[in-house]
């Protein structure tokens, strides 16, 4: 159970307390990091490491001291769901993630590599579209999930995204703080949660306008073996015999959950539909994944399906059929990218 909203907010001060702690002992954490960096595989594993927690915790609390000024400046919070200061907190998160990315980029010498047709009617000649849109991405962890956000929200796009996101990610003061301001549902587990998560995402859809992108991962967690085993006992237990075979056909992902989506386009029947899928970071989902696994002169693959609103089915059975075939597709394509890029 998270705690309190008033009890996560104390984090804010201890985070400028570990920033400063950690300016403070640089050079002993830089000279130790060196040491353990012989002792790793890869090219300075650990330096690496630290830069990016380093940049990681600055942007946090500049991110949080940006906050506490929309905070004021929306007349001590009274003003912060209007769409001025909407709009100044979405400006603020594509910074931030901006130059995360960025880091990453330059600190892991990574390389990102969109495959296929972007659906942005930003990019020269690419037809695409206007509409509001519903983005089904794949599960594949936190880095995964900040490329993802970052592209939506990057200069090209310019999307106002809404996340459907983990209750637990509010342990992270910045997502905390940035969206309980902004149109987001975090969702929990527990019994009714299904129910009360599906409500929320319809409400969520049901103003989607021309610059929003609502974000939904359907699988709901990464894909791992025991995950993998309970999803498909769930489908067996529940008599959906030929999903669990399909589900079963499967090698990267976990089936998908059509009960978010449904909501979603039910709400939003004019919202378009963009599928993403991305590969090269789904092996960091812990902290000890990033220690022993931390991928360095790698290039990471993107790839985007747009479905105008018109092609989408609305009942639901048509529509889990359907989520279920664009979910094989991305598994075959996460399949051969990955051999491609081996």
């Amino acid at each position: 159970m998270l705690p309190p909203r008033r009890v996560r907010r104390v984090a804010g001060p201890l985070l400028l307390a570990a920033l400063v702690a950690v300016v403070a002992l640089l050079p002993v954490l830089v000279v130790l990091a060196l040491v353990a960096s012989f002792f790793l595989p890869g090219r300075w594993r650990a330096l690496r490491l630290l830069a990016f927690a380093v940049v990681y915790l600055a942007l946090e609390v500049a991110g949080l001291a940006v906050a506490g000024v929309l905070w004021v400046l929306g007349g001590l919070g009274r003003r912060l769901d209007t769409p001025r200061s909407r709009a100044a907190h979405y400006t603020a998160l594509r910074l931030l993630l901006d130059v995360l990315m960025r880091a990453a980029q330059r600190l892991f010498a990574l390389r990102l590599v969109t495959d296929g047709e972007s659906w942005s009617p930003l990019d020269d000649g690419v037809p695409g579209s206007t509409n509001a849109m519903l983005v089904l991405s794949r599960h594949a962890g936190p880095g995964d999930s900040f490329l993802l956000v970052n592209t939506l929200m990057n200069r090209d796009h310019l999307r106002q995204p809404r996340i459907v996101l983990k209750d637990v990610l509010q342990l992270d003061p910045l997502i905390d703080v940035y969206l309980n301001r902004l149109p987001s549902t975090f969702v929990s587990s527990g019994p009714g949660a299904g129910d009360r998560a599906e409500a929320a995402i319809a409400e969520l859809a049901r103003d989607l306008g021309e610059e929003d992108a609502l974000l939904i991962f359907p699988e709901g967690a990464n894909a791992t073996p025991g995950r993998r085993l309970r999803a498909l006992q769930r489908l067996r237990e529940r008599g959906l015999v030929a999903a669990a075979r399909r589900a079963e056909a499967m090698r990267h992902l976990l089936p998908p959950r059509p009960g978010g989506v449904v909501a979603a386009l039910q709400a939003a029947p004019h919202a378009d539909v963009v599928l993403v899928a991305h590969t090269g970071l789904e092996h960091l989902s812990t902290v000890r994944d990033v220690w022993r696994g931390l991928p360095v002169d790698k290039t990471l693959h993107l790839r985007w399906w747009f479905v105008p609103a018109a092609e989408v089915p609305r009942e639901q059975a048509e529509l889990t059929d359907w989520l279920y075939r664009w979910w094989a597709t991305i598994d075959d394509w996460i399949t051969t990218t990955s051999s491609d890029t081996r």
